[in-house]
């Protein structure tokens, strides 16, 4: 039975695939099968730099909108309000990382494997299977957060009013388990442009749902009536209360509002995934409707035969795949969510257990520390995506027995992953006073101290990404694993010992947060060496760029306070032009530092779109 042809398909592969592609077709004609249909229009070949290039301007708009959320968020929120919000992410993030940070990579690996045989039937099967798993996974997640709310926030997060938040966020997690299998269909393909499109779509939607449901609830609470306020307490506030059975208290008037414009803003968490769902279904009713054509990614293994073309594998076998590719990946990166979540428990718990501090002290602390989080997480960002595009590269030289062509790759993604969070890392250290006083007025004074040391620690997370990204396309991915474990056990026995000290506290955190990175980081950069042949050269890696910013971190530190000197308390907004114009002196040196250094090259460029008539005109070689 022959298939029809998708609307507006056009043939973009390279040459030899595309006759190879003509070929097979020629083969299902004369066996009567089904000839497949174009790829879809504008698909190109996308090489791992391509690739990143596609996901990080993705990132850059999210990176945006997110700013448009979270900041003023924040404001609208205050400190204790935003360790609501925080808190029920952190629970919400764990779900999340479960369902979307291994299975799928795997669905795309699967599909990417099913490409390169020709075996488009087999596409559609992993897809259909793959949509229904993430599905259930999806239902049995929600059911947790919208039924046990109460129990999360106050046995694991320590914090009682971020139940709303918990309990608000079930939906999201169903949807975006859904959402999941569309995008790993789509990376599968080669295709990384819908997941780009869908990702900047669901932000956007986020932050205007978020913050017109955020002070919409925030205006009601403050109209409505103390009869709406349910009554809380918990066993802490018990045992403070020097009661034996808990019993029912209301809640005061300021948390209870708190409570719910957390769990509003959370909400548009739900609209903006929904969004996200609705697109990718039209993107792949639109342009894989029908059977994908074989060899979109621009791949073909060499031991393809047309035999087995038609065939497809049984649907638990194929659940059973996802789980066993998807399942360590998946593991390994619920580490990383379960340090934010020991990050939110224990910091909560040891603030008010052994520090002494009250629950809205503590909650004011651990808010403004949330803050500086949503600073601490922006570095990280903007290496996702490479990491995302290296893993097929180097599996590829891998399997091709190209060792070389894999260090290559490793060596420059590390160096190149270097050169963006370097910088970002000392900015946030040397600026950290302007930027907390500018983007959060109000906040608690601990934040500027504790963005310095995330600031630091923002660094060796952007090296522990990509050198984890390194060792699961090796074929490594276990040990990322042990890494990871060893990494958590740090975080924990460092955050109970330092925040339960009074004269510490909240700064306990982020010191836990960088020794658990830089170990971390230092495990990961052994195993490379024991276990692969060719190591990055860390004197390549991160000479050039931590000269440069060195270089920056000086400028920008000498003009903000040059500038602060005059413009502060003279006229309006000072410290923001102040600290405006110390990111653009410490921009222009870095950019002049890391070029006559030759950090950077004419291909690295080509990571940007214009990049190699930028890299003429500043003559990068």
């Amino acid at each position: 039975m022959a298939t029809h042809t998708p609307r507006h398909m056009a043939k973009s592969a390279p040459e030899t695939a595309a006759r190879g592609a003509e070929q097979r077709g020629e083969t299902r004609a004369a066996r009567g099968g089904a000839i497949p249909p174009k790829q879809p229009p504008g698909k190109r070949r996308q090489n791992y730099l391509h690739g990143a290039a596609i996901l990080t301007v993705g990132v850059i708009l999210m990176k945006i909108l997110g700013f448009f959320y979270k900041i003023p968020l924040g404001n609208l929120l205050g400190d204790r309000g935003y360790s609501m919000f925080t808190s029920a992410y952190n629970i919400y993030f764990i779900f999340f990382t479960l369902a979307t940070a291994g299975l799928p990579v795997a669905l795309s690996r699967l599909v990417a494997e099913a490409d390169a045989n020709g075996r488009a039937r087999q596409e559609q099967q992993l897809f259909r299977v793959a949509l229904g798993t993430f599905t259930v996974l999806g239902l049995l997640f929600a059911a947790i957060m919208f039924f046990f709310p109460q129990f999360l926030a106050e046995k694991i997060l320590h914090n009682p009013p971020a139940w709303r938040g918990v309990r608000a966020m079930a939906p999201a997690i169903l949807l975006v388990c859904m959402v999941s299998a569309y995008r790993g269909y789509c990376q599968g393909n080669g295709n990384m442009l819908p997941t780009t499109v869908d990702e900047v779509l669901e932000v956007l939607f986020k932050v205007i749902a978020g913050l017109v449901i955020t002070v919409l609830v925030l205006r009601a609470c403050e109209a409505g009536t103390d009869a709406l306020r349910e009554p809380v307490i918990s066993p802490v506030q018990a045992a403070q209360m020097g009661l034996t059975d808990p019993v029912p208290v209301r809640e005061t008037p300021e948390t209870y509002r708190l409570s719910m414009g957390s769990a509003g803003a959370i909400i548009g968490v739900s609209v903006g995934t929904l969004v996200s769902l609705l697109y990718m279904v039209w993107y792949k009713h639109r342009h894989y409707d029908s059977l994908a054509a074989p060899y979109t990614a621009g791949l073909r293994d060499p031991n393809d035969v047309p035999e087995d073309d038609d065939l497809v594998d049984s649907a638990p076998t194929i659940v059973k795949k996802l789980f066993s590719i998807g399942g360590p990946i998946a593991l390994g990166a619920c580490v990383m969510a379960l340090l934010n979540l020991a990050d939110s428990g224990l910091t909560m718990g040891r603030l008010q257990s052994a520090a002494g501090f009250d629950e809205e002290t503590a909650q004011t602390l651990y808010g403004v520390y949330g803050k500086a989080l949503n600073l601490f997480n922006l570095p990280a960002a903007f290496i996702t995506p490479l990491t995302i595009s290296i893993v097929p590269a180097i599996s590829a030289a891998i399997a091709q027995g190209k060792g070389k062509t894999a260090a290559a790759v490793s060596e420059d993604s590390m160096r190149i992953s270097a050169l963006l969070a370097t910088p970002m890392g000392v900015g946030l250290a040397v600026l950290s006073e302007p930027i907390m006083k500018t983007l959060y007025p109000g906040s608690h004074e601990a934040g500027s101290s504790l963005l310095v040391v995330m600031g630091v620690a923002s660094f060796f997370v952007c090296i522990l990404l990509m050198e984890n990204a390194i060792l699961q396309a090796s074929g490594k991915e276990k040990l990322t694993m042990v890494t990871l474990i060893t990494g958590g056990a740090v975080k924990v026995v460092t955050n109970w010992f330092l925040v339960a000290q009074p004269s510490i506290n909240i700064y306990g955190a982020p010191v836990g947060t960088l020794l658990s990175y830089l170990v971390m980081a230092v495990m990961n950069y052994v195993f490379i060496c024991r276990e692969l042949p060719h190591r990055p050269r860390l004197t390549r890696v991160f000479a050039g760029p931590l000269m440069a910013s060195a270089l920056m971190g000086l400028a920008a530190w000498g003009v903000y306070g040059l500038c602060g000197r005059f413009l502060m308390g003279r006229i309006g907004h000072g410290m923001l032009i102040a600290m405006a114009l110390a990111i653009l002196a410490g921009v222009a040196v870095y950019l002049v530092a890391i070029i006559y250094s030759r950090s950077i090259t004419r291909e690295d460029m080509r990571l940007i779109p214009g990049g190699e008539k930028i890299a003429a005109l500043l003559h990068i070689r």
